[in-house]
């Protein structure tokens, strides 16, 4: 029963965040503040009243159009606000598994355990809340800014480190702290390095770039939060997406036509990176076990 309690508060909860993630995404851009003014219509300017912000339910009430104009909502709002609530639902439901919890519960006081997954369901909120922002916004204006990558890098850096200092198996925390930071940072270094050598490579061929440097921060974020394995993974996932992206613009003729063809379009490498770090945070221990196992290794 606490565990379907807290998986539906935690939906709710991400409901609320997903919509206040909406008006940031779209401000953001425009370099407006988020606090002020009120919610309002884009076109019209229509402020909305609060049974119009109700996450989800108001965009299937308004059939996706303003009260005031009628214009299109898009789908964006609903889409954010979806994802954002069921993968904090699916952090809290993981977290509550009994077959997490029970074997934590050998090892360590009930103190040491319930510090443990807090520290992990709230650092989950935090990094798909701020891979699902990424994501729409490298999608929508090519976009990863500094201060969402940077601050992102720094905030997996301490919840990894705290969470890995009050796991670790040694009776020294000092040691188990040094150990997690020196890990946690040569796995930063190491992704975002991978993304920077592609890019001087590709610089070489071509003369020109291939790669944003918002990748390779963007890289170091994933490194941050789920390690070299996991964020190697997320590359590889958002590798193979975008190549399917690639396919299937070269399958639409219109795609094809004018000296902008399909090889020169510009394709968001962070919106696929995105999706594959949240696939890799979810299933990516059993990917890798899976792929060792199908290849022998």
């Amino acid at each position: 029963m606490i565990r379907v309690l807290g998986t539906v508060f935690a939906a709710l909860l991400g409901l609320a965040f997903g919509s206040f993630l909406n008006v940031c995404l779209s401000r953001w851009p425009e370099g407006e503040s988020v606090v002020k003014p009120r919610s309002h219509c884009r076109t019209c300017a229509h402020t909305l009243a609060w049974w119009e912000n109700v996450p989800l339910v108001s965009w299937l009430a308004l059939r996706g159009r303003c009260r005031g104009c009628g214009s299109w909502i898009g789908w964006r709002y609903p889409v954010v606000e979806a994802a954002v609530g069921g993968l904090w639902a699916i952090t809290v439901w993981q977290v509550l598994d009994p077959k997490v919890l029970n074997p934590l519960l050998l090892a360590h006081s009930l103190p040491v355990v319930v510090y443990i997954e807090v520290a992990l369901a709230v650092g989950n909120f935090i990094l798909y809340w701020l891979l699902v922002a990424l994501a729409v916004l490298d999608a929508e204006h090519f976009w990863l800014p500094d201060w969402i990558t940077l601050s992102g890098i720094a905030a997996g850096f301490f919840i990894v480190l705290v969470r890995g200092t009050m796991i670790g198996e040694s009776g020294s925390m000092k040691y188990a702290a040094e150990r997690t930071a020196l890990g946690s940072i040569a796995s930063i270094l190491a992704a975002a390095g991978l993304i920077l050598l592609i890019r001087w490579l590709y610089w070489l061929v071509r003369h020109q770039e291939g790669m944003g440097l918002g990748d390779a921060k963007l890289m170091a974020l994933l490194a941050a939060w789920l390690g070299l394995p996991g964020a190697l993974l997320a590359f590889g996932l958002g590798v193979v997406m975008g190549a399917v992206a690639g396919l299937a613009l070269l399958a639409v003729p219109s795609e094809r036509r004018g000296s902008d063809s399909w090889a020169f379009s510009k394709l968001p490498l962070g919106t696929f990176l995105c999706i594959g770090g949240v696939v890799s945070s979810l299933w990516g221990e059993r990917l890798i076990v899976a792929y060792l196992r199908w290849a022998g290794l």
